[in-house]
């Protein structure tokens, strides 16, 4: 069975290559738009949807597509991923010391079925200084992740605890997206 993943996210396809899935690669053209007035859950469910079916649309009825996607939510504000340097200032700030909520949203797709959910995981970090926030933006890492930080790099130095899915805040929840293919009748195990 052919097995695509609609994102180019490389944590996404080490995690999918952590469970030994046959799969390839094939990015969706969607646009996220994190300013819809909808409730975080269905955002990231709404754009890991929209992934999928873009991606479906282009393949065989037989392909099983996985479409996902990752937010950041604190005080009800969504976070994505920064658009420059400042911004990952900015959202590193607003998260230094405090609790935040890790959305991914994931969707498979198989011959005009499409089944979702997501998986929400809450994030600590710790106590962070302006000129700690300044180095870690500075090494780059934090530019294309949500809510600019990457707890399988360096920004694990900024996370004091989790509760939940870890792979959720990588980026991609195994144990949901396991749920999801059974659903269409792909077993993992």
């Amino acid at each position: 069975m052919q097995i695509i993943l609609a994102s180019a996210s490389p944590r996404r396809q080490q995690l999918l290559k952590l469970i030994d899935l046959d799969f390839e690669i094939m990015v969706s053209e969607v646009e996220e738009d994190n300013t819809k007035d909808i409730l975080p859950e269905e955002l990231a469910m709404a754009h890991a949807i929209d992934k999928a079916i873009d991606v479906s649309k282009r393949v065989s009825g037989n392909a099983v597509v996985i479409g996902a996607d990752t937010i950041v939510v604190v005080d009800g504000k969504v976070f994505g991923k920064p658009k420059d340097r400042s911004e990952a200032v900015q959202m590193l700030t607003v998260l230094a010391g405090r609790d935040h909520i890790v959305i991914s949203g994931v969707a498979v797709a198989k011959g005009g079925k499409v089944v979702s959910g997501f998986s929400t995981t809450t994030v600590t970090f710790r106590p962070l200084s302006q000129i700690e926030i300044e180095r870690y933006v500075a090494t780059g890492e934090p530019m294309d992740k949500a809510g600019a930080y990457a707890i399988q790099g360096r920004g694990t130095l900024l996370v004091e605890s989790i509760t939940g899915c870890y792979n959720n805040v990588v980026g991609l929840p195994l144990v949901k997206l396991s749920e999801l293919l059974r659903q269409i009748g792909v077993d993992l195990l």
